[in-house]
């Protein structure tokens, strides 16, 4: 059984005073110390070493007190390593520099001298934050095998996806391919339900023969059965001839009946027919054809509330529901918004990082439909050097949902309030907020509460 390993903290100062002080700290708290005395050391030990969090002085020269020495390595590290937590010791010289750093992304920043309580909380914190993003990026990693795996062994379609809701989705849809049972598909509008469809019929034993799709609400309610059954010529107004319905087409192969829920009564009745015994006669007629047909039906009603209203046929709903696939709505799917997005964008353009986070901080509403017609606009729309922003996205009601937040903004004294417990640790305070950092920084900037507070 493999240890874990010790939690480590990499202490980046020309003063070797200051590295041995923050050594012993460290090691009397059970976390193990590395010190770097020059920028160029500290990212050499970065790129040999597994570092939990970096402690970095903002200046490196007795020439200079305007931190550009600390401002140039944090962005070395966050180039190079973008998940790891980077505090800053600062003196006050160097502190406006500490707070656009922060903003950039820094973990933390502390003034020198420092207080040990507050750094050590300011670590434990930072060591929590990385663990867990350690954690994520495994389990990303974990996703992705099973993924390539997956895809190694069944035809996925070109569907994209790498949240862990959606890979539990297409793995039971590859695995109840070649099962000869109806499958019900359940989820939102847009959430990617035909490509589940999909993949259960091209993993089945009848990948070659036909995959029919229909989507039942699109059809006028008169013209359903002759849809599905087929109908003779003057079965109803305005059929001139036979024509055979998606039945007799699908025959062998797959039909799949998007937005079952709308289906009428009277087409229930007969799909039911079908599913039971094959059999069905066309409208107008009263010659019984057989079929085999493997059903899958998918819907984003609640077909037990249907049920209960006396709108949808209970046995219906269980020769439909052998094989129950639920399809997550893309707001319970965040790992999926940029892997699409930029499959969307198929290299015509790039996001930059405030269009990044624009994409995953809105709701989508409309699921993948909607950011695909998003990311096509956008993609249209982008600037010369082909950079998409937020200003290209968009997003409905994106200016509502921030003008919500803003109403929501905590006021000065529940922010001073929040500094105060937790002994003026930004990352603490900004957490009791429910806030970032870099927004806990601007509210303090706005309110005038001193930031080395």
């Amino acid at each position: 059984m493999h240890s874990k390993p010790m939690r480590t903290v990499l202490i980046i100062d020309d003063n070797p005073a200051v590295g041995e002080a923050l050594s012993l700290l460290l090691s009397l708290h059970e976390i193990r110390p590395l010190v770097a005395h020059t920028p160029e050391e500290g990212l050499s030990r970065l790129s040999r070493e597994r570092v939990d969090v970096v402690i970095q002085d903002m200046n490196f020269s007795a020439d200079t007190t305007s931190g550009e020495e600390g401002a140039a390595l944090f962005r070395a590290i966050r180039k190079r390593y973008a998940d790891l937590p980077v505090i800053l010791l600062t003196a006050w010289t160097h502190l406006e520099s500490a707070v656009e750093l922060v903003k950039a992304g820094a973990a933390d920043y502390l003034a020198k001298p420092w207080d040990d309580n507050k750094l050590l909380t300011t670590v434990e914190n930072m060591l929590e934050l990385s663990e867990a993003s350690r954690a994520a990026a495994h389990a990303r990693l974990m996703r992705a095998r099973r993924r390539d795996e997956l895809a190694a062994q069944y035809d996925l379609r070109g569907l994209v996806f790498a949240s862990e809701p959606m890979s539990r989705a297409v793995e039971l849809a590859c695995r109840v391919g070649r099962a000869d049972v109806p499958v019900l598909i359940t989820g939102p509008n847009g959430a990617g339900k035909d490509g589940i469809a999909q993949i259960v019929h091209f993993n089945s034993a009848v990948r070659d023969k036909a995959f029919v799709a229909v989507n039942c609400g699109a059809l006028p309610s008169e013209l359903v059965e002759a849809e599905l059954f087929g109908a003779e010529a003057g079965a109803y107004t305005g059929a001139t001839r036979a024509r055979e319905g998606r039945f007799e087409l699908a025959d062998g192969g797959t039909l799949f009946l998007d937005e079952i829920g709308t289906l009428p009564l009277p087409g229930q009745v007969k799909l039911l027919r079908v599913l039971e015994s094959g059999e069905f006669e066309r409208l107008g007629s009263g010659r019984t054809r057989k079929v085999k047909v493997r059903v899958i039906s998918a819907t984003n009603a609640d077909l037990k509330s249907m049920i209960r209203a006396g709108t949808f046929r209970e046995d219906l709903y269980y020769r439909l529901n052998v094989i129950e696939i639920d399809v997550p709505p893309l707001s319970d799917r965040q790992d999926d918004v940029l892997p699409l997005a930029e499959h969307f964008i198929a290299g015509r353009a790039q996001l930059n990082d405030a269009a990044r986070e624009s994409l995953l901080a809105y709701s989508w509403p409309g699921n993948v439909r909607e950011l695909k017609n998003a990311i096509e606009r956008a993609a249209l729309l982008a600037g010369e050097d082909g950079t998409i922003t937020p200003a290209q996205l968009n997003l409905p009601q994106h200016s509502a949902t921030v003008a919500a937040r803003n109403l929501d903004e905590p006021s000065q004294t529940a922010v001073e309030t929040a500094l105060r417990n937790a002994n003026g640790v930004i990352s603490r305070a900004a957490q009791a907020l429910g806030l970032s950092r870099q927004a806990l920084y601007r509210r303090m900037e706005r309110y005038g509460i001193p930031t080395g507070a």
